[in-house]
């Protein structure tokens, strides 16, 4: 298979002649064997160019511009997408080439072939291993089963009402505890009351003998008069 580039050799633009230079300096290096069909002064070159490039890889005014690499009657592409190619170290695959023993293509896809092979293998590897290791949980084991009795035996029952009774009996054992202060203090009361009645009536006896003896003093006083 030959490599055709089509070129201007006669183009007045200085980036055509560059991206021309570069793709046939670049092929000249990696000794790929190519033909050049000039479009300048070979009109069959440059209809058979325009009619093969794809419409999709032609520009908006339809008029593909060279350098324009073909494989045979294979169209490869232009420069833009001979320099990604180039770039990615993937010029045989976008010339339609195999890439020589020892080049750096052919080492990347010897790597990248190598990777999915491994990944295979691995993928493959778990699969058996997944197989061997499985173990069957018994149905006793199991969380479902296990705790299943114990969460039927505990239906109905709510937390509220297993509550009811601690708080009832808490709530009883208050209102004793204030029964209890509130006849102390009723106590304390009567006591109080009754030691003061106590002290009145003290105070009203010393009162009626005082009033007495000052009587019974003023009598005397009188009748000794």
């Amino acid at each position: 298979m030959v490599i055709k580039v089509f070129l201007a050799t006669s183009s007045g633009s200085t980036a055509i002649k560059k991206k021309q230079q570069d793709v046939v300096a670049f092929l000249e290096a990696l000794k790929v064997e190519y033909a050049q069909l000039d479009i300048a002064c070979n009109e069959q070159n440059r209809m058979w160019m325009r009619q093969n490039v794809p419409e999709e890889k032609k520009p908006s005014n339809g008029i593909p511009l060279p350098p324009q690499i073909f494989n045979e009657e294979s169209y490869c592409g232009d420069y833009e997408t001979f320099f990604d190619a180039k770039e990615d170290n993937a010029v045989y695959s976008f010339l339609g080439l195999a890439a020589p023993p020892g080049s750096k293509e052919a080492m990347q896809a010897d790597e990248g072939q190598h990777i999915v092979e491994n990944g295979t293998h691995a993928d493959e590897s778990n699969e058996e291993g997944a197989g061997d290791d499985s173990i069957e949980v018994p149905e006793g084991d199991r969380n479902g089963d296990a705790h299943g009795g114990e969460a039927e035996e505990g239906e109905g029952v709510d937390a509220d009402e297993l509550a009811e009774p601690v708080e009832n009996e808490a709530t009883e054992g208050d209102e004793e505890g204030h029964a209890e202060e509130d006849g102390e203090q009723e106590e304390d009361l009567q006591s109080e009351e009754e030691e003061e009645l106590r002290q009145l009536e003290d105070e009203e006896e010393a009162d009626v003998e005082e009033e007495g003896e000052e009587f019974l003093e003023e009598t005397r006083e009188e009748v000794a008069e």
